[in-house]
């Protein structure tokens, strides 16, 4: 199958080369010359314009959206729009607003383009494992976009599925990293309470590493710190500011929305809020697990 990709940052193009990879062709564009450039060394086929992308590809057209949620993705469909026909798709693999993802799929259904919301999860190791992705649209254009969901998965039949209509895979990515905030702060707190225990003196970077074999709170992010605690047991020379994307603020906003209890999530992003104003260790964990699993950029004191 081939796929148009615009936006080849990071992601983007670790996805795109993951396709390029299960012997998918990517015809890929990206505002930037040396992005472009970067793509074509992994086997993409890099343009310099969204003719370009759409010339490239044969109707009915896949087109793959890996670009800032927000007013990016408004931009760049308003340019894309009277440049598709209908029968094609357009996918949003970016961590949009489920609700403007909902409004987007009205607007384009107008022309006949089928909009799939894909939330994806996996970070900078999804082009070695796999990602994991929770897609929402309507089943015809799901289904038809079923190579390349099982070729982007860990497997083609684990990791990815259609959970709902338009805006229901964003909606899940949404509630996703709600729980991520919340796991990543337990963990965070439970280190800070060894660390500062300094009459045992305890090797907080040995303890990760053995949670990670047998215990009851083993997981990925565990994994993670343990990377990151070994490499930095004091964390020295990372700032304790712990940056949030804006979807633990949707999960909250949409916890109160359903009268849900949701502390733990709401307490969470609460403290990366606060983790502006101070200095704590937990904090400086939270950064390097975001760094680990996710790449960001991490702040340095």
């Amino acid at each position: 199958m081939e796929l148009g990709m615009v936006g080849l940052g990071r992601m983007g193009a670790n996805m795109a080369q993951r396709l390029v990879q299960h012997g998918h062709r990517v015809v890929g564009f990206d505002p930037g010359p040396q992005a472009r450039e970067q793509a074509s060394q992994r086997g993409i086929d890099a343009v310099g314009s969204l003719d370009e992308l759409v010339d490239a590809l044969a109707a009915p057209r896949a087109i793959w959206l890996m670009v800032p949620a927000g007013e990016t993705v408004d931009r760049t469909l308003a340019e894309l729009r009277p440049r598709l026909a209908a029968g094609d798709v357009v996918i949003d693999g970016g961590n949009s607003y489920y609700q403007d993802t909902v409004r987007r799929a009205k607007e384009l259904a107008v022309d006949g383009i089928a909009y799939v919301d894909c939330g994806t999860s996996g970070g900078v190791w999804g082009l070695a494992e796999g990602y994991s992705l929770m897609v929402g649209g309507d089943e015809a254009a799901v289904e038809r976009l079923r190579p390349v969901f099982e070729a982007l998965a860990p497997a083609p039949d684990r990791g990815w599925g259609r959970v709902g209509p338009s805006g229901a895979g964003h909606f899940t990515k949404m509630v996703h990293n709600g729980i991520e905030y919340g796991m990543m702060q337990a963990y965070a707190e439970g280190f800070a309470i060894m660390e500062r225990k300094h009459e045992f003196g305890l090797d907080v970077a040995r303890i990760a590493e053995i949670w990670r074999h047998g215990s009851v709170v083993r997981s990925w992010l565990l994994d993670l710190s343990a990377n990151a605690l070994q490499r930095n047991p004091t964390l020295d020379g990372i700032a304790p500011f712990v940056a949030d994307s804006g979807e633990g603020r949707w999960t909250v906003a949409e916890a109160i929305a359903l009268d849900v209890s949701a502390p733990v999530i709401t307490l969470s992003l609460l403290e990366r809020l606060r983790s502006r104003e101070g200095d704590s260790f937990a904090d400086k964990l939270l950064a390097a697990m975001r760094g680990e699993f996710g790449g960001h950029a991490i702040r340095h004191s």
